[in-house]
């Protein structure tokens, strides 16, 4: 495409921009700042001009979930956005292409593309390497089908384990969650954005730590600690990825709701952050600013609200982005300029993707892109990377000479529970229409009804080939052992009427693998998820029971958890012979378990939230500030310790780790600190360990964390191998906000740990820092480097 002006692509591009914005009336620069259900486009036989035209005469900036809200395979859902985007280009006065948002947390959710383990899976790896790869993998098959903006990654750090979405967060510690999150933004974007797909930054600011775990409640966390751990890893994204785009939370901090709050979305995000992309609404938030937090009558309200305070396009569809607010700027309640700088970020964004060059994909060849044997292969070793091995008596890994292996559990042989909340078909649940019990309960409260009704490609029962556990032990070992299952129970309900025969199973083999754990979804059957908010911490239904009467017959049991939700375990922990966790872990979940089991693979992967002893601990997370642990005068509960069951790092191996000759170099408010430590494979196993670097402000202005993550490294190692790491802590990542709300690097001394775990530190060293105080603000974070020699 060429032409003059903004069509030309020679022209620099705020050049564009501005001849663009030039020429658009009042309409057409609202139309930009809303978004259509791709269903609102759609007549019985698919795409209608004439339903085009009604809905969108002046264009639009975004179609909200043409894979995501159908049925669509990949060149079907790309053949419809090549259709939308001909009408908007052929059939509107300025010819200005749509951006085609989509989920994207643990894959890309839509019929076909590959079920990647969910973000706590993927945050378990410590791994942002593999992460990386994940997110390229989203990237390539988005924009096979024309999606060119990812509703991902979740930034937010999870510190409350009641919160049913903490299954879509990479933990609860800052660094773990910018570092991690960081990797997924370059993976989505990659370093050309002609090439990539825009990454979303969610969903800011504090969203993960609403008052009792209640999704949308308020939050109260004071100035000091909502920059300090809920902003921090926004900031790493965007000072080091180059985060394009940020949704708000729908909760209010402090009172101020985010969706409508200028110091949340311009003081904090663009002038503090330094973000320059454009911020998105979670969906129906500017509705919620009148029907919830009641800071606004109406949605003319609402809408002026909400883009004063610098929030830029309403999703999923324009309520009050459409009439409400072009009445608005037209009555003089909204400032022109303020209504053209947000239609300007939006602008930017189209012309930096290329989309006005190339609005089009090859439909023919979108099929390619989907679920290919690499795909497949990086699931399983993602997965695989992702399972934490919490205890051992050395029954793990089991050997391969076993006559009879009893596979028992509700989630021993059920694809479904593989699946996180925002995996495709588990996410389309509320829409399936089908009369069945995950299709019901959905409440209005949330907003308005989801228009999937309306489709005649209503989403479905759609699976990729998903591999359970017991299919993926039977495929390792079934040559030459039985390999037996039965459900025993169901994740949820009363019902023990399979609890005896699984127990019969279980007595008669060598080994009973007892798989439990929870179903992640939106609908009312799910036990965890966005939605499915929890006052219990314990295993749901009678599963507890189930392990427990397993672990009384068998000669030996393997428990595995497999839930998006950090449970307490105390009542079954101590129980089998060896006890493994991990997230929802996607289609190759049952392959990776297998391997793991079997020592083909050496369990690397870690704890990214702390398991708690009971909810009554709560908060139970890592970084908690001087004194949080203490109950005085004893130092304890009168029923508990106040330790976690199993803390924040914690992750166990087939072989055995030693560390040797830490070594930290004195360094001063300018320069920061150099740390290096050597590390040994002990045993006779390969294996990787994830060496965690802490540090401790000793004596600070004000009261620090007893302990915070600094930064971290995979070391592969062979038996009897040996490798130095080397880590250089740059001295923005010591800096903390002083009673002042500066954030600044204070000298004196700071402890340095070294180790496998938050709570199993190996090699500590206390360090003078030298000089004078030094600003450094959020913006300039600078990441903790690692290299394994």
């Amino acid at each position: 495409m060429g032409g003059k002006g903004y069509q030309d692509p020679g022209l620099a591009l705020e050049a564009r921009v501005e001849d663009l914005i030039s020429q658009m009336s009042l309409e057409e620069k609202t139309a930009q700042l809303g978004g259509v259900w791709v269903t609102d486009l759609l007549g019985p036989d698919g795409f209608s001009l004439a339903q085009a035209r009604k809905v969108a005469p002046h264009g639009i900036g975004e179609i909200t979930r043409i894979s995501g809200a159908t049925a669509l395979e990949a060149r079907e859902s790309a053949a419809l956005a090549n259709e939308i985007q001909h009408f908007m280009v052929e059939e509107t006065r300025l010819g200005i292409p749509v951006l085609v948002h989509e989920e994207g947390i643990g894959g890309f959710s839509a019929r076909g593309a590959t079920v990647f383990p969910q973000a706590i899976s993927l945050g378990a790896s410590f791994d942002p390497e593999l992460i990386e790869e994940v997110a390229g993998v989203v990237r390539e098959q988005m924009r096979a089908v024309g999606a060119r903006h990812c509703l991902a990654p979740v930034l937010d750090v999870a510190r409350d384990p009641r919160w049913g979405r903490v299954e879509e967060t990479f933990g609860e510690d800052p660094v773990l969650v910018g570092t991690l999150g960081t990797a997924y933004v370059r993976g989505l974007q990659s370093s050309d954005l002609k090439a990539g797909v825009l990454a979303t930054g969610k969903h800011f600011i504090g969203h993960a730590a609403p008052v009792g775990g209640r999704n949308h409640a308020t939050v109260h966390i004071g100035p000091r600690e909502l920059r300090e751990v809920h902003a921090e890893p926004f900031a790493v994204a965007i000072a080091h990825a180059s985060l394009r785009s940020v949704m708000n939370a729908y909760c209010s901090v402090d009172g101020l709701p985010c969706a409508a709050s200028w110091s949340v979305l311009t003081g904090l995000l663009r002038d503090e952050l330094q973000f320059n992309g454009f911020v998105v609404a979670d969906y129906h938030s500017l509705l919620f600013l009148s029907r919830y937090h009641r800071v606004a009558e109406g949605k003319g309200q609402a809408a002026a609200a909400a883009i004063r305070a610098g929030l830029d396009v309403e999703l999923p569809e324009a309520d009050c982005y459409g009439e409400p607010l072009l009445t608005a700027v037209t009555n003089g309640v909204v400032p022109l300029e303020t209504l053209d700088a947000s239609v300007r970020r939006v602008l930017r964004a189209k012309f930096a993707l290329g989309l006005f060059e190339n609005p089009f994909v090859e439909a023919a060849d979108a099929a390619i892109a989907f679920d290919t044997p690499a795909q497949r292969d990086l699931a399983r070793r993602a997965a695989g990377r992702s399972i934490i091995l919490l205890t051992n008596d050395g029954t793990l890994p089991l050997s391969l000479d076993m006559k009879r292996i009893a596979v028992i559990g509700p989630a021993a042989d059920d694809a479904r529970l593989l699946q996180g909340d925002y995996h495709y078909p588990a996410h389309q649940e509320i829409a399936f229409a089908d009369g069945s019990d995950e299709s019901r309960g959905w409440s209005d409260e949330l907003g308005p009804p989801l228009p999937f009704g309306r489709s005649p490609w209503n989403p479905g029962r759609y699976y990729t080939n998903h591999v359970t556990p017991f299919a993926g032990v039977r495929a390792l070992v079934g040559d030459h052992c039985e390999v037996l299952c039965s459900q025993g129970c169901d994740v949820s309900g009363s019902d023990t009427s399979g609890i005896g025969p699984a127990v019969g199973l279980a007595a008669s083999c060598d080994v009973a693998i007892v798989v439990v754990g929870g179903r992640s979804g939106m609908s009312a059957m799910s036990t965890v998820g966005e939605t499915r908010d929890a006052v219990s911490l314990e295993l749901t239904g009678v599963q507890a029971q189930l392990v427990r009467a397993i672990c009384e017959v068998s000669v030996r049991t393997v428990v595995i958890v497999l839930s998006g939700r950090a449970h307490s375990l105390t009542d079954v922990a101590s129980l089998p012979n060896a006890l493994v966790y991990a997230g929802p872990l996607g289609e190759a979940g049952g392959s990776a378990l297998a391997e793991v089991l079997f020592g083909l693979v050496n369990p690397s992967a870690r704890l990214p939230v702390s398991l708690p002893r009971s909810v009554g601990q709560l908060p139970v997370h890592l970084g908690q500030r001087a004194g949080a642990y203490t109950s005085m005068f004893y130092g304890a509960y009168t029923d508990s310790p106040t330790e976690p069951l199993f803390p924040f790092g914690h992750g166990l191996s087939y072989t055995t780790f030693s560390y040797h000759n830490l070594s930290v170099e004195p360094g001063d408010t300018r320069q920061g600190l150099s740390v290096a430590v050597d590390v040994r494979n002990c045993g006779d196993r390969p294996g990787e360990e994830v060496v965690q670097l802490y540090v401790s402000d000793l004596i600070a202005s004000v009261a620090r964390p007893d302990r915070q993550l600094a930064g971290f490294a995979r070391v592969p190692l062979q038996p009897g191998e040996h490798r130095r790491v080397e880590f250089q802590i740059h001295p923005s990542r010591l800096a903390f906000y002083n009673e002042e709300l500066r954030r600044v690097i204070e000298p004196g001394d700071f402890r340095v740990d070294i180790g496998a775990s938050s709570a199993d530190i190996r090699a500590s060293a206390t360090v003078t820092v030298t000089g004078e105080v030094v600003p450094y603000p959020i913006s300039s974070i600078q990441p903790t480097t690692a290299k394994v020699l």
